[in-house]
């Protein structure tokens, strides 16, 4: 189940409504909204914690290994990361739709995908070009 599934069945369990469930965490109704039938995530990753105690449950309860990655993406690179994130996911499991590869295989091989996405990411970082502002 992806974080929107989670979400929207976690609240219903609860017996939440969206609206109570955005007070309850500080957002407005469209971002709950937008959380569960428009498929985004939180932009600050505090919001989860606030989720999973408004819902009584864990992060992990609401998060797969996928929405963890993509989330912290955006989180640290902004809505391009999440972007590049979710191609990386998409194109992931493009090369699974064989069913070749036995689930326990198939998540390795993600997260050795995610590994050298970060690594990539970090490397990059070293060397990008100084920019230098303007005092005046």
């Amino acid at each position: 189940m992806s974080f929107a599934e989670n979400l929207r069945r976690l609240r219903k369990e609860k017996g939440m409504t969206q609206d109570q469930l955005a007070k309850q965490i500080g957002v407005g109704k469209r971002a709950v909204i937008g959380y569960e039938i428009e498929g985004r995530y939180p932009k600050k990753h505090d919001i989860y914690q606030k989720i999973a105690d408004a819902l009584g449950c864990t992060t992990n309860d609401l998060l797969t290994d996928t929405d963890q990655f993509v989330a912290k993406a955006q989180e640290e690179y902004g809505s391009r990361g999440r972007k590049q994130a979710e191609d990386a996911v998409n194109t992931i499991t493009g090369l699974f739709a064989g069913g070749e590869l036995s689930e326990e295989d198939r998540d390795e091989v993600a997260k050795a995908i995610q590994d050298a996405y970060w690594y990539a990411k970090e490397r990059n970082k070293k060397y990008a070009p100084f920019r230098f502002r303007d005092s005046n």
